[in-house]
């Protein structure tokens, strides 16, 4: 890297060799190994010597939950909804995607202006915000997320510790070293991850070109499936390339994702043998395109050239480009507090995706999955639902939510919406009603506990508002701070003896769990 490179560019590369790492440390397929119906090769018992799946889990667990508090971590509802919609649709097409493990895939994305994805231990697949954007159509995001399940289904992490098991370990913890490093000091995550990683990179390079190989023909399988054009990875190939020319001087080793000819040759050869297949944008894709480049740059050179970039759009002759491009504008104009224009530019941006189209152009409907209705009516809600909103156009927005998670149930985004809504305009009892029963639907979800904890927080109710807290943490890796929210809990003056009960219980589980993340930190050379 030249020595001029900014301490931005520095973490740019340390982060995302940090997450990419683990997709490029891969032993070569090993021998007889078996197809599945969809030619997905299985691999044996052999790869899971030393990692074993729930071991591999565990780890991306861990790791995800220093990603979800790191800044960069991109924490937005229709994003996150859309990426997991197609990741399933991929997944799904494919019954050999979830590998031998039957890998529980979750999609993310993260804030940053380098093109690049990752695979982390366990079937987390994070996205960067400069790679949605910069894909010109859903086929080349397909491609690259197909791609990283690849990696996954093939469990290129297991078997790169089961062939290298002291090399593969060094990097796998530095890093979590980097990750934290990367939050106070960007420099100094560069020399952390790299005191780890060069003592295994030599080693282990040949490998990952092997894994890369491996998973571009997965990816293709996945892609072929699911109906997408199978031209669209080659075709991001060239962006990746054109990208990796823009730094010459980062060192080989430091690419996530090393491409060479022939990796192109192959794809474009099994291109050559496989029907074309047109496929429709859904207009999703873009609208989380313009919603990727409004939070990509929160400086005020970022929102301006956000701006540009969406007037241009705006002014393109694709009519889903013109729809995202106004709804982008409309996204900003909320962002900045100006709820009058936000409000102008989305209802510009929705009626124009309902006009008739011109003969031979593909005709939207706006109230089906995948052609923005609920990232439209997520929008929609936020202006209503904003401080500065009068009462009754709050109330309005309450009413906007309750019918959009009617007509999108597996939005959860929209759900939390109208338990927002209910707490917002001071219907405490219902919020809290519904966010029960939220909480007992779907037990993993942090944010229903959140959102629980400050709708007991407004009742006033705060022994239950420090036992959602607890949960909330709990769910999210952070045992010693649920530990100190029962401890608040306790303290109430409200507890009642069913809330000591629970306080009670809920402390012997959490308190046997961080025993043995301690046994776990010194069994592995931690403090």
């Amino acid at each position: 890297m030249p020595r001029g490179a900014s301490g931005v560019l520095a973490r740019v590369v340390a982060l995302a060799c940090v997450a990419a790492h683990v997709t490029t440390m891969a032993a070569a397929p090993l021998p007889g190994q078996t197809a599945n119906g969809n030619n997905l090769p299985v691999l044996g018992d052999v790869a899971r010597v030393d990692l074993s799946p729930a071991l591999e889990r565990k780890v991306g667990e861990q790791i995800m939950n220093d990603i979800r508090h790191d800044r960069d971590y991109l924490d937005d509802a229709p994003i996150l909804e859309y990426l997991n919609g197609l990741g399933t649709t991929l997944v799904q097409a494919a019954p050999g995607a979830r590998g031998e493990t039957n890998a529980d895939y979750g999609f993310f994305a993260v804030r940053d202006p380098m093109l690049n994805a990752f695979a982390l231990p366990g079937g987390f697949i994070g996205v960067h915000t400069a790679l949605m954007i910069a894909a010109q159509n859903e086929s080349e995001l397909a491609g690259v997320m197909a791609h990283e399940v690849g990696h996954v289904a093939q469990r290129h992490i297991a078997r790169g510790i089961g062939k290298e098991k002291q090399d593969a370990m060094i990097p796998l913890a530095a890093m979590l070293l980097a990750a934290l490093a990367a939050k106070s000091n960007p420099d100094a995550a560069m020399g952390v991850f790299m005191g780890g990683q060069g003592l295994a990179i030599q080693r282990q390079l040949n490998f990952s070109r092997d894994a890369e190989r491996e998973a571009d023909r997965v990816g293709f399988q996945i892609m072929n499936a699911a109906g997408f054009d199978v031209s669209g990875l080659v075709s991001f190939f060239g962006k990746l390339q054109a990208a990796t020319r823009m730094f010459p001087d980062i060192p080989p080793s430091l690419l996530s994702h090393p491409l060479t000819t022939e990796r192109m040759a192959d794809m474009q050869a099994r291109i050559r043998e496989t029907p074309y297949k047109q496929r429709q944008d859904s207009l999703d894709f873009h609208l989380v395109r313009a919603r990727a480049k409004v939070l990509q740059d929160e400086t005020v050179n970022g929102q301006d050239e956000a701006r540009h970039f969406l007037d241009e759009w705006v002014r393109a002759p694709s009519r889903q480009l013109q729809i995202a491009g106004q709804y982008g504008l409309a996204f900003l104009a909320y962002r900045h507090g100006d709820l009058a224009t936000a409000q102008t530019l989305l209802d510009k941006s929705r009626a124009l995706a309902k006009q008739a189209p011109k003969p031979g152009v593909f005709a939207l409907d706006i109230t089906a999955n995948g052609d923005g209705g609920a990232i439209f009516a997520s929008l929609a809600i936020d202006i209503k639902l904003a401080a500065a909103q009068p009462k009754a156009v709050q109330e309005e927005g309450v009413k906007l939510a309750d019918r959009a998670r009617g007509d999108y149930p597996l939005s959860r985004g929209l759900s939390r919406q109208y338990a927002d809504g209910l707490i917002t305009t001071g219907h405490l009892d219902q919020a809290t009603r519904f966010l029960r029963e939220e909480a007992q639907l779907y037990r993993s979800d942090a944010k229903v506990q959140e959102l629980l904890a400050k709708a007991y927080a407004a009742q006033g109710k705060i022994a239950l508002q420090h036992l959602a807290l607890a949960e909330s943490y709990a769910l999210t890796g952070g045992t010693m701070g649920a530990l100190d929210q029962l401890a608040l809990a306790r303290k109430a003056k409200d507890a009642s003896f069913y809330d000591m009960a629970v306080i009670d219980a809920r402390e012997r589980e959490l308190q046997a769990r961080r025993r043995d993340e301690v046994k776990e930190q010194k069994e592995n050379g931690g403090p």
